[in-house]
């Protein structure tokens, strides 16, 4: 059993595979954390020690021990105004003007399935191998119940939390904050990554040691956004790719999102995540209920390689759904760095043929096919061809791009509008708006309001109409701006605090419905890159396009950062045009080539402008990756070189699970003059088993006065660096080595 009760002691335990997760009811009915690290045994509440601390106050049934007191427990779900001056879980006010809760646990049961969560995403279980906690906790005073679920995915080393909060009073409450989740963690925990940036250079990688006080990572955009991602390790300070405890948080949420990292006076770590409180109320009448957005927590003794897979494992089982027709990754060309807005149908059919050529399987038309769609500054909203562009209608593309044995894309931004746009003169109270206000504006657009169900109906219809004649296979959904302006038509004044939230809610609600009404289509996120790159969107749509820096040099490290918490599969990643668009920088198409094979590898360039050279050289990598794209998408990925700031060479492996074949990927960004041979420590192969390498790219490699490639290793040569290859030199060289498993002769 992965949940086991001990209810003589209180002790509620959580088991997977290789992880423990233990609880205890303390004196007085908290629920205290007690443990979480790796599988073991036993009574871990052991662990906390009373003491009398100064200015640490008891509570009442306990206060003449003084050794009790819960500014200095270890709380799972901690409330607010009950002497615990360290950051709360939950905060509120009722109209009985109470401030703030104390919970105390009142019951918890446990049942053999996972549990769902009311309009958000949450861990699917489709061969029903997970077990439920609930705990309900109340407080006596507001009438507020908190059932905090535990979901126990055994075999990935994964618990999922969220929290259902229930207004059992008479009274209405409104809620300040209500985070998901508070794991309050032992003083080992000393330094925390996360991953921040800014449009077009998103996930970078940022390692900083743990400060009294708090340290926040959030968001108040509306979205997760470019600039901090919701994921975030906790770790040791000597944690590196292969040994170290480390914890992995990572909200399922695309809105405004924060954590909250807090060292307090006994060195203990609480981290809190959940819905940006800065930007959150609720108003919960009695018998209303609030569920909070879903968390994963992972935790690894082996450093941040085996937390990034685990994490990436359950992406694949229980958050990712592919369309039954694209489980084999299509290769596209998108029209957008190849015509941007300037095209009409023959430009565009001429493109497809071109894809075609270079051996593409989708063809997908980006932004300006839609009616007076002549810049970015105008016609959001109005999901209807241009006919002066389009004078046959889309049909007559679609059946086109059919023709060239192609399947036909679209760009949408389905949440925007245009003030000059047929809807918003029609319906211009659909726009997120304050009275009385000229509303920001951000690349000429406003922000439909998903919070209201009207709007969400009209978007769907729109969309719906656009979708439901079967020749659109995949749309990319794009989202340009952040939110500001936040008031709702549809809302009484004193829910207006509400409204971020709930157009997460209509966001959901619209996705979910046009997934489950075309389940043919492949749906690829996006909002400016990776502005909402997120487990959250990930629920409904299995890719998300990286970033809109396609310059190959930049997106090693944006991929390397995603690669910490998500599959490399979902990354959307493509070849580009060079010079780059973004940087001007100009690379070998090799580099181009590699890097967006770890990722969902497509085309954004113009046929037109490459030699019949480069057309060929391109298409032997479209042939590279479809030999490996299995391997891609299914394999353990490891990071083996290019530290942030420390290794201009970047190199990365993914194996077979079974560790049957390998692929190595690297590139330099700083090629030294006089520089040494380059040594290589593969990972997780099988020290007995034997390997042939291929130089797949360059196909001759050598070193020394040998070719390697065809070479045979054993595995354990491979893993302690009997590998090693001759210095990288050049502009940007890339290379890319196969290993296959052989039968021993």
């Amino acid at each position: 059993m992965s949940i086991r009760i001990d209810s003589e002691y209180g002790i509620l335990t959580l088991h997977t595979a290789h992880t423990t997760y233990q609880m205890q009811i303390g004196r007085g009915g908290h629920l205290l954390h007690v443990y979480y690290g790796p599988r073991a045994e036993g009574m871990f509440a052991r662990s906390i020690v009373p003491a009398d601390h100064g200015f640490s106050m008891n509570p009442y049934e306990i206060r003449e021990g003084r050794n009790y007191s819960v500014d200095q427990l270890p709380l799972e779900y901690p409330g607010s105004n009950i002497g615990d001056f360290r950051t709360a879980a939950v905060d509120l006010i009722s109209d009985k003007g109470i401030c703030g809760c104390d919970f105390r646990v009142r019951s918890y049961d446990t049942e053999k399935r996972v549990y769902t969560l009311r309009g958000m995403p949450a861990a699917r279980d489709p061969e029903a191998e997970s077990e439920t906690l609930h705990v309900v906790l109340t407080d006596e005073a507001t009438g507020l119940e908190a059932e905090l679920q535990y979901g126990v995915f055994f075999e990935k080393d994964v618990i999922t939390r969220a929290v259902r909060l229930k207004n059992a009073g008479d009274h209405a409450v409104t809620l300040l904050a209500a985070a998901s989740m508070c794991l309050d963690l032992p003083e080992r925990y000393t330094e925390r990554i996360h991953f921040y940036g800014r449009h077009t250079m998103e996930m970078q990688e940022e390692r900083c040691v743990l400060a009294h006080g708090i340290q926040t990572v959030s968001s108040g955009r509306g979205m997760s956004g470019h600039h901090h991602n919701p994921f975030t390790i906790i770790c040791e300070e000597n944690t590196t790719e292969e040994q170290g405890w480390c914890i992995g948080v990572m909200p399922v949420y695309s809105g405004n999102h924060r954590t909250d990292i807090e060292v307090d006076q006994k060195e203990s770590v609480r981290v809190v995540t959940g819905i940006n409180r800065d930007t959150f109320t609720w108003r919960l009448e009695p018998g209303e209920i609030f569920e909070t957005p879903q968390v994963l927590l992972t935790f690894s003794r082996e450093g941040l390689e085996s937390l990034s897979q685990q994490m990436h494992r359950f992406f694949r089982k229980h958050i990712l759904r592919w369309p039954e027709e694209w489980k084999k990754p299509p290769v596209l060309l998108n029209s957008w760095e190849a015509v941007f807005m300037d095209f009409d149908e023959k430009r565009i059919c001429a493109l497809a043929e071109q894809a075609a050529r270079l051996s593409a399987d989708l063809f997908v038309l980006d932004d300006g096919w839609f009616a007076g769609r002549s810049s970015d500054t105008r016609a959001l909203g109005d999901w209807t061809a241009d006919t002066e562009k389009f004078p046959h209608g889309l049909s007559a593309v679609e059946e086109a791009v059919r023709d060239h044995g192609l399947s036909f894309g679209i760009w949408i931004e389905p949440e925007m509008v245009s003030e000059d746009s047929e809807l918003f003169r029609k319906h211009p109270d659909y726009a997120l708006r304050v009275p009385g206000r000229n509303p920001v504006m951000g690349r000429d657009q406003l922000v439909l309001d998903l919070s209201r169900q009207d709007v969400v109906d009209c978007i769907y219809g729109q969309i719906a109409r656009l979708l439901e004649d079967g020749g659109i296979r995949y749309v990319k959904w794009d989202a340009n701006r952040n939110l500001a302006d936040l008031y709702s038509m549809a809302l009484p004044p004193d829910r207006q605090r509400e409204v971020s939230h709930r157009y997460v809610l209509g966001m959901y609600n619209l996705m979910e419905r046009l997934i489950s009404a075309f389940p043919h289509v492949l749906f690829e996120g996006c909002a400016g890159g990776g502005g909402r790159f997120d487990a959250g969107i990930l629920y409904f749509f299995p890719q998300i396009w990286g970033s809109d820096d396609t310059d190959a040099v930049a997106r090693l490290s944006i991929q390397r950062g995603y690669s910490f918490g998500y599959p490399p599969e979902c990354v959307g990643a493509h070849v580009s045009d060079v010079p780059n668009g973004q940087t001007g920088r100009t690379v070998p198409l090799s580099l181009r080539a590699l890097t967006a094979m770890s990722g969902t590898f497509g085309l954004e360039l113009d046929p037109a402008r490459l030699s019949e050279e480069e057309k060929e050289e391109l298409r032997r990598y479209v042939g590279i990756y479809r030999k490996y794209a299995g391997l891609i998408r299914t394999g353990v990925y490891s990071r083996l070189r290019g530290e942030r700031g420390l290794d201009p060479l970047f190199a990365w492996e993914i194996r077979a699970e079974d560790a049957s074949e390998a692929l190595v990927f690297a590139a330099d960004t700083d090629p030294q003059a006089n520089a040494k041979a380059v040594t290589w420590y593969l990972r997780g192969l099988q020290e007995q088993a034997q390997y042939r390498l291929t130089c797949v790219e360059p196909e001759t490699v050598q070193a020394g006065d040998r070719t390697l490639s065809g070479q045979i290793f054993s595995g354990a040569e491979l893993m302690q660096g009997a590998f090693a290859t001759r210095p990288f030199s050049g502009n940007a060289p890339a290379a890319l080595y196969y290993f296959e498993r052989i039968e021993c002769e």
